[in-house]
């Protein structure tokens, strides 16, 4: 089965960032595919490079990096939504791209099931 993820919600003000990652990685080991993960909303600012978590607590920038490197995953952050939030293409953290929401409308055409994240 093929997921399309959407997160609407920041890394560290909701736990829809955080259920969204651990999703994304079980639907990964059950041998389903990921054909995309948007971010919109305040889900724009999983993306920033910009983002300083402690040193004990977890880095949720730095895990969909890793998890999007690791296993090819589309990464995409809404260009109007990022915009309002200061994000740009010089603050994005790796593996991630700014596109529009045709991107969010053909994950929910390509994908068997679009998840949504966060209100």
């Amino acid at each position: 089965m093929k997921f399309g993820i959407l997160i609407n919600e920041g890394p560290y003000t909701h736990q829809a960032s955080d259920s969204a990652y651990q999703f994304t990685k079980a639907v990964i080991e059950k041998g389903h595919d990921i054909y995309r993960v948007f971010f919109y909303h305040d889900g724009v600012n999983n993306a920033t490079k910009l983002t300083e978590p402690p040193q004990d607590d977890r880095n949720i920038v730095n895990q969909w990096t890793e998890l999007a490197k690791e296993h090819n995953i589309d990464l995409v952050v809404c260009v109007a939504a990022a915009l309002r939030r200061g994000i740009q293409e010089e603050n994005l953290a790796d593996g991630f791209r700014i596109s529009g929401l045709g991107q969010l409308i053909e994950a929910g055409i390509q994908a068997d099931r679009l998840v949504t994240f966060g209100d």
